[in-house]
Order: structure tokens, then C-alpha cells, then sequence
């Protein structure tokens, strides 16, 4: 067994980002500024998206979506209910109201099945997730938006580095959220962004920062102007300089933590595959994930023990794990308000009830990972029914 534990999802910040902050300390700017246009261009590139707004996180980028949407009282937002609840917290926020759909068995990404099933005439927006980092169905979504004239949002909290079918989320026309949070694949310890065509990002960029028509590093610049004008109600969702410089450093070193990703989860199908009593996470042909979580799934009755005990055993073998997640409409907000069971979508009620995200970082070395590897093999071998 391991002497000391191992943490789920760390993130792995090194001498490149420290020194870049430290620099960044040293100028005029720590709040939104050069780095931060510095920092979008990158993620433009990156990407290979139309444009791209920097915001303190992906949360604040699906408000802000929504608002440069149009979308508000009598509106309905199509959400997975297999994801973290800001999907559907931020539909509350505009006056919308969240309708909460199923999800593909293997891949846990909504359901093109429950979403053409769940349209109606107030339907306004589409809001899929990546999750895990697999991507959906875009192009059954796709058909069904152009059909009933819908817009589509795409939460990529999980997603960057993502491919569908050969092209990377982010870089279509529609509106897409990313998170830079701590345990994301690329961090700015908190943070996002949100891309899709220039107009939208335009829009979006001015209601994420109180509705003003300029930006502070422009009018205190030397060359700029105090005057601005504030055309719309907005939000305080700017990201500041000093987050942008972690990022700077980040999506240089994202190629990298991708590979070792890539190799974590290779070693994981290794060892695991052999075990009949789970359910290891899928990656469809035309699918590129960003492995953003390694979710694994005890099969019904196999094993003589829960999924919340096999947890504390292995917490019990110094390895972390975390569950992504409990299902929105189980949640008691949206049970009590919408008066939704779990039975309402039962495949993400089922599978939240028998899932766990193991350890899956850049940082894992290979004997983490074969201590992992070694501690659920004997929990499984143990415990069989």
C-alpha cells in the first residue's frame, strides 16, 4: 500500500508560471490588461476559434452567453442532467428554465434521443456538455438546432484539447465556455473563456465587464481616454492579468500534459480492462478526448460492496477519487422546484449511483498510476459477489 496519499486532481503549476507572475507583479497592470490580450490571442490560436473573450471562469462565460443570447423569462435551455450544476444554475439566472435531459449510456454527453424529445415551442438554446472531455453528437445537434431554429452553447468546461470529428471545440461559429479552474487540464487557478464568432464575443465581452464600451487598460494607457460609456446592465466576469500570465505559461506546456494524459489512460485500460466488475469510459471513433476524468462504473451486483465503500476503501489505500456527478435533477433545488425524480432520467441516475473518477493529472508518475491500478484490483478481487 502507499505511505502517502494520492491526490485526485492536483494541478500542475511549475517555475514558468511563478516566474511569469512574478514579472507580471513588476508592470503597471495585475488586473485585466496586455497579458490578458496576450493570453486571448494564444487561446485564439490554439483553438483555431473565430475570437475569444477571457473571463474568470466558464461559469461566468455560460451567463454571459445566455444574456448576449437573448435568453430570459419564458425561454427554455435544453441541459444534460450528467453534469456540475452551473450548467443549469446559469439558466436560473437569465429567468429561464432549465429542461433536464438524458445522457448516451457510454459516453455520460447528452442524449440527441432526450434532447429531440424535450423541444418545444419555447425552446431557445441547446446546451450541451463535453463531458469528461469526450464530445458530443454535434452534428445530430446541429440538425436539430438548424430544424427548430435554435442557438447552441456548448459547455467545454472539460473539453479543451477536444476533437470532434477531426476539429477542435471551440472553433466552430456557436458560442463555446471553457474553464481554466484548478483541477482543469490547463488552469489559471480560476478562470475561463468563451469563444464563437466575433459579433457574439464582441457583445459578450462588454456585458462581462459591467456593460462598458472600453476596457480599463485603454483609457488609464498613456495613449488612452478616461471617457466610457456603459451600454448595457453587465457583470463583473473580467479576468485579470495575473491569471492570463499563469495561462500564458500553461497552454504553452498543454501539448505536454495532453501526452502524459493520453499515456495515464493507456495504463489504466491496461490494467483494468480484464476487470469484468467495471465499467471503464469509452472513446468513440470519431471522438479525440481531453481526458479530462477517467470515470469508471461498478457493474450492477458484481461486487459485494457500494460505490460509496469502495471510495473509502481505496481513501483507505491512500488514493483519492472524486464523483462527477450527482445529476442535476437530483439535486434539491431542482427536485423541489421542478419536481423531478431520479427515475426521470435513468441513466444518469444509475450511473451517478455506481461511479468514480479516479486520479488522472499530468503530474502522475507510473508508479501512482500502478498503485492506483494495484489498490482497485484487489478492492475488485476481494469483493466479488
Amino acid at each position: 500500500m502507499r505511505k502517502e496519499f494520492l491526490s485526485y486532481n492536483p494541478p500542475s503549476i511549475g517555475d514558468g508560471e511563478r516566474l511569469e507572475v512574478q514579472e507580471t507583479l513588476q508592470t503597471p497592470w495585475v488586473t485585466t490588461g496586455p497579458k490578458t490580450v496576450a493570453f486571448e490571442a494564444a487561446l485564439k490560436g490554439y483553438l483555431e476559434a473565430p475570437a475569444v473573450v477571457a473571463l474568470n471562469s466558464c461559469t461566468a462565460g455560460l451567463h454571459v452567453a445566455l444574456v448576449a443570447l437573448g435568453v430570459g423569462p419564458g425561454d427554455e435551455v435544453i441541459v444534460p442532467a450528467m453534469t456540475f450544476c452551473a450548467t443549469a444554475n446559469v439558466v436560473e439566472h437569465v429567468g429561464a428554465r432549465p429542461i433536464l435531459v438524458d445522457v448516451c449510456p457510454d459516453t455520460l454527453t447528452i442524449s440527441p434521443e432526450a434532447v429531440r424529445a424535450a423541444i418545444t415551442p419555447r425552446t431557445k438554446v441547446l446546451l450541451p456538455v463535453h463531458y469528461a472531455g469526450h464530445p458530443v453528437q454535434l452534428d445530430e445537434l446541429d440538425e436539430l438546432a438548424e430544424r427548430h431554429g435554435l442557438a447552441i452553447l456548448e459547455d467545454a468546461a472539460h473539453a479543451i484539447s477536444t476533437r470532434y470529428k477531426g476539429r477542435l471545440i471551440g472553433s466552430r461559429p456557436n458560442l463555446a465556455a471553457f474553464s481554466f479552474y484548478a483541477t482543469k487540464n490547463l488552469t489559471t487557478v480560476e478562470g475561463g473563456c468563451l469563444t464563437g464568432e466575433q459579433s457574439l464575443i464582441d457583445k459578450s465581452r462588454i456585458i462581462g465587464h459591467h456593460g462598458m464600451n472600453r476596457d480599463a487598460w485603454k483609457r488609464f494607457d498613456r495613449s488612452g481616454s478616461w471617457y466610457y460609456e456603459v451600454v448595457l446592465p453587465g457583470f463583473k466576469y473580467n479576468m485579470t492579468d495575473m491569471q492570463s500570465a499563469i495561462g500564458l505559461v500553461q497552454l504553452k506546456r498543454i501539448e505536454a500534459f495532453q501526452k502524459r494524459r493520453r499515456e495515464v489512460v493507456a495504463r489504466y485500460e491496461a490494467g483494468l480492462k480484464d476487470l469484468a466488475a467495471l465499467e471503464l469510459p469509452v472513446e468513440r471513433p470519431w471522438a479525440e478526448s481531453s481526458w479530462h476524468l477517467y470515470v469508471v462504473r461498478l457493474q450492477p451486483g458484481a461486487l459485494r460492496i457500494g460505490r460509496n465503500d469502495f471510495i473509502e476503501e481505496l481513501k483507505n489505500r491512500n488514493i483519492g477519487t472524486s464523483v462527477h456527478y450527482l445529476p442535476v435533477h437530483m439535486h434539491p433545488f431542482y427536485r423541489d422546484k421542478y419536481g423531478y425524480r431520479p427515475e426521470d432520467n435513468p441513466v444518469a441516475a444509475d450511473s451517478y449511483g455506481r461511479m468514480l473518477s479516479l486520479p488522472l493529472h499530468a503530474g502522475l508518475s507510473d508508479e501512482d498510476v500502478d498503485d492506483v491500478i494495484q489498490a482497485v484490483r484487489e478492492l475488485v478481487f476481494s469483493n466479488l459477489a
